[in-house]
């Protein structure tokens, strides 16, 4: 256990660490929900309730990542402080990926900003496209996805708290309609708390005529989408998911 602390702690401490570039990496070429890649194994129902999720040692969840030598400097910190973003407030940890592990995630400089939905086993690409997709809440978004977390307008109760406006998207993404037939650990929460998530679409996503394809049911009006960081909502999902202390994470 203190041999898998001291791996946080250097990952904390030590930005310009360099793991063995993977060579041959396929690229995410069909997309689900906009960002989601499809895994073929796995049918609709999220993959909380057929077991997704990463694997608990004591207090804590280790997630073993490698990041592509091709990131600048400046895009490997900011991939990186979002990884270490999730240590204040969840008992999510990121180490650097070595020999003995099989399951990690591989930050890739491919196309666009897709991510798998919950740990698939072996290399695990996250794809964050350079000048577009490498900043803080796109970090933070697609590791809600690899954690196992849906986007917030599939949820089953979404209706409670936004309006799809079908005719309003791009044909070919009206996916943006569908539901997921079960949301596993999503929480009761007002329709403000639901519009500040961060997994959550912008009010214009896919929209066709620059008009919206999705309202906010209580405030019309509203504009959602846009948040920087983790809601205190997708902080506590992920904490009754992973099952971590009720009392604010220490960092090592």
């Amino acid at each position: 256990m203190k041999q898998k602390k001291r791996g946080c702690h250097k990952m904390l401490k030590s930005l310009s660490v360099l793991q063995t570039a993977v060579g041959s990496v396929n690229q995410i070429k069909s997309l689900i929900y906009g960002d989601i890649a499809p895994n073929k194994n796995r049918n609709a129902v999220p993959c909380t309730a057929t077991g997704c999720t990463w694997p608990k040692t004591g207090s804590y969840v280790y997630i073993p990542v490698d990041i592509s030598p091709v990131y600048s400097v400046a895009e490997r910190n900011i991939i990186i402080n979002g990884l270490v973003s999730f240590y204040t407030s969840t008992c999510i940890r990121f180490v650097w990926k070595n020999s003995a592990h099989r399951d990690y995630l591989y930050f890739f400089p491919g196309s666009g900003c897709s991510s798998y939905l919950g740990r698939q086993g072996g290399l695990q690409i996250v794809t964050l496209q350079r000048n577009g997709c490498v900043y803080h809440s796109m970090v933070q978004h697609s590791v809600n996805h690899a954690l196992g977390f849906h986007h917030e307008h599939v949820r089953s109760d979404r209706d409670s708290y936004v309006r799809v406006l079908t005719q309003n998207i791009i044909p070919g993404r009206r996916w943006l309609d569908l539901k997921t037939k079960l949301v596993v650990f999503s929480l009761t929460m007002s329709a403000d708390a639901f519009c500040s998530s961060l997994p959550l679409s912008s009010r214009y996503a896919f929209s066709i005529n620059g008009q919206p394809t999705l309202l906010s049911r209580a405030n019309p009006s509203l504009n959602f989408g846009t948040a920087t960081s983790m809601s205190a909502n997708d902080i506590t999902r992920i904490n009754r998911l992973y099952r971590c202390c009720e009392k604010n994470i220490k960092l090592f």
